[in-house]
């Protein structure tokens, strides 16, 4: 079972690692730097300076003592209390502010001059005035003016940080922010991918195996001046293990690992992906050897110069002549190799390419027959699976799938297995699973018989023109039940893996692709549209007979069409030879669609039968296909 990709520790960090020590801790600085520091002593000032202002003196007026002794003399104070020659008091009724303040005031404070000979006991004890031993006016602990004073400074301290983080984790995303430093990741329960989690591509294991061997002991190569090769770049179709081969290679030779998508580097201002490809390769360096894994290179390993550089072209050759740097050995990157995957390796730059860089290319082709099976048991080991389950037979009837296909595949049984409450994956799961992937989930759509009828011959005509054909593929099942865009569906796989092909098969599948439409000719007269996946499967096997392939005397033996379907059609061959490429690729397709329509003319009474079969059942497999059309499996395996 493949362990799942190192997830990255933060979103502007545009790698992934696994197997690297822990990195020092970084440096904290304070968040908004020096100047944002003295706005905000500046800023707690002023806030508590009028804070303590407004409560410093607890709600008492600071009077005269000459508005003392008035007050004293007109009977109008209740008690007193003295420090020194300071006096608070209180009053008896509230009296207006003097000095025309406005309001009036109850409690107050005053000095006593010294110089003042009155006597003021006496005055006080013939006036009943209450002379206390504790402050009239209670001042806050200093516990609470402490408290106080700080509030305002730990509340924008707070809003500070708060602010400076916010601003620093959206420069962070963009390329003026610094990005953190990786941090190791564990892998799924402490066990690091190795080749046994890999299965079904062993001659590319062999090849990565070297590898391993100098990351292990790399003094012995050094020793004969053998040096470790600088890049490994694996082309091949997409889901064929690519990035599982890779951290095989790490978890093998026990170094650390770091991953990245080649999109990720790249960001709208220009140099800011040349900027993360150098903290990459510096993190690397730190911990060499080291593997840095690079998927989906072409994103930013285009062939420069090809024009259409709208937009981030500068960007991704600047990211690019930084890798061609890194790799180059002028940075010190020794004890770094670097994996790449592509899927498009015909797209790279040259100079990505050359020995010094990339000294291996490594083709990853989907398995073979042995391979599926052994892949099917790795992604089956947690898996319980009915004693029915044969992963042989499965692996005879998926040629092509490649490893992620499988795992699907699994996966989609054991969903099965669960919703019809089993208790293991049996051979009838893995049947429909296979069904679901290849042909769709079932669609519940009430077709008329008319409709009925006419699907059904258009899928028998695909099927028995199959089964005609010397050298076809086997019809493997054939049913009318809608699946999905699909009314119905006609599966033919080969008994064997091919890795050629010769025009007579090509012009089987072209015949077997057209028997829909020509059953709908030879019984209504009129054809519909529901051949439309069909022509185009046709065109494009007879264009590339004609156009890449050789296979027209015409067109010569010559490759016309660009393999890159993605490419300018028609740039790599002149006007005239392009028009002789479409007039061959009409008179391939006439020619077989004759073919079609006599060979079911032919066999009107098999069509039919295999049609009266299907309507019954809607589902036939491979058996009761060929026992419908009164065709012998064997006897036609004898002829080819």
């Amino acid at each position: 079972m493949t362990t799942p990709v190192p997830p990255r520790q933060t979103p502007d960090q545009p790698w992934r690692s696994e197997g690297a020590p822990p990195p020092p801790p970084p440096r904290r600085k304070m968040p908004g730097g020096l100047a944002g520091l003295v706005l905000t002593a500046l800023a707690v000032f002023l806030i508590s300076d009028a804070l303590l202002s407004f409560f410093g003196n607890g709600g008492s007026t600071t009077v005269s003592y000459t508005e003392f002794n008035s007050q004293l003399g007109k009977g109008n104070i209740t008690k007193i209390y003295s420090k020194g020659d300071a006096i608070e008091g209180s009053l008896k009724a509230a009296a207006p502010k003097p000095d025309g303040g406005k309001g009036t005031y109850k409690d107050f404070t005053t000095q006593r001059p010294t110089f003042v000979n009155d006597n003021l006991w006496t005055t006080l004890q013939q006036q009943n005035v209450e002379v206390t031993a504790e402050p009239v006016v209670q001042q806050r602990s200093f516990l609470a003016n402490l408290l106080i004073s700080l509030a305002p400074m730990l509340l924008l301290i707070f809003v500070w940080v708060l602010i400076a983080r916010r601003m620093s984790g959206g420069l962070g995303g963009s390329p003026l922010g610094r990005k953190a430093p990786p941090k190791p990741v564990v892998p799924e329960e402490g066990k690091r991918t190795t080749f046994a989690d890999v299965a079904g591509i062993d001659e590319v294991e062999a090849e990565l195996t070297e590898v391993v061997d100098f990351l292990k002991r790399p003094q012995v190569y050094r020793k004969l001046g053998a040096k470790m090769p600088r890049g490994v770049l694996l082309a091949g179709p997409p889901g064929t293990g690519k990035t599982l081969l890779a951290r095989a290679v790490a978890g093998e030779a026990d170094v650390p690992f770091f991953s990245a998508s080649a999109s990720e580097f790249i960001e709208m201002i220009v140099g800011v992906g040349a900027s993360r490809v150098r903290e990459l390769f510096a993190e690397a360096r730190k911990v060499a050897p080291a593997i840095i894994f690079i998927d989906e290179i072409d994103t930013i390993g285009r062939q420069r110069g090809g024009g259409g550089g709208m937009g981030g072209h500068d960007e991704r050759e600047q990211t690019l002549n930084q890798i061609l740097t890194e790799m180059d050995g002028f940075s010190g990157s020794e004890g770094v190799i670097v994996i790449a995957a592509t899927n498009r390796a015909e797209i790279l730059d040259p100079a990505l390419l050359r020995p010094g860089r990339f000294d291996r290319r490594i083709t990853v082709s989907p398995p073979d027959r042995d391979g599926r099976q052994a892949i099917l048991q790795i992604h089956t080991r947690t898996v319980p699976l009915g004693k029915d389950a044969d992963l042989g037979q499965l692996a005879k009837v998926t040629p092509g799938m490649t490893g992620a296909d499988l795992a699907n595949l699994v996966n989609e049984a054991a969903l099965l297995a669960v919703k019809r409450e089993q208790d293991a994956v049996g051979q009838e799961d893995l049947s429909d699973a296979l069904e679901k992937v290849q042909l769709g989930a079932v669609r519940p759509l009430v077709m008329p018989q008319s409709e009925r009828e006419r699907t059904a011959y258009h899928e028998s005509g695909h099927a028995l023109l199959g089964m005609l054909q010397p050298g076809a593929d086997p019809v493997r099942k054939i049913t009318i039940v809608p699946r999905g865009r699909a009314l119905g569906v006609t599966l033919s796989t080969p008994d064997t893996d091919r890795y050629s092909y010769t025009e007579p098969y090509l012009r089987g599948r072209i015949i077997g692709a057209l028997g829909g439409m020509a059953a709908e000719q030879v019984v209504y007269g009129v054809i519909t549209t529901g051949a439309e996946s069909d022509l185009e499967q046709v065109t494009n096997i007879a264009r590339s007979m004609a156009g890449r392939w050789g296979m027209s005397e015409r067109v010569g033996r010559l490759t016309a069409v660009p393999n890159d379907t993605q490419g300018a059609y028609g740039l790599s061959a002149a006007p005239t030879t392009l028009d002789a490429v479409d007039e061959e690729t009409r008179r391939i397709v006439a020619e077989c669609y004759e073919d079609a329509v006599r060979l079911l003319t032919e066999h009107r009474d098999r069509l039919d039968a295999l049609t009266a079969a299907l309507l019954e059942a809607e589902t036939l497999d491979e058996e009761a296909a060929y026992r419908a059309a009164g065709i012998s499996r064997q006897a036609l395996s004898a002829t080819t």
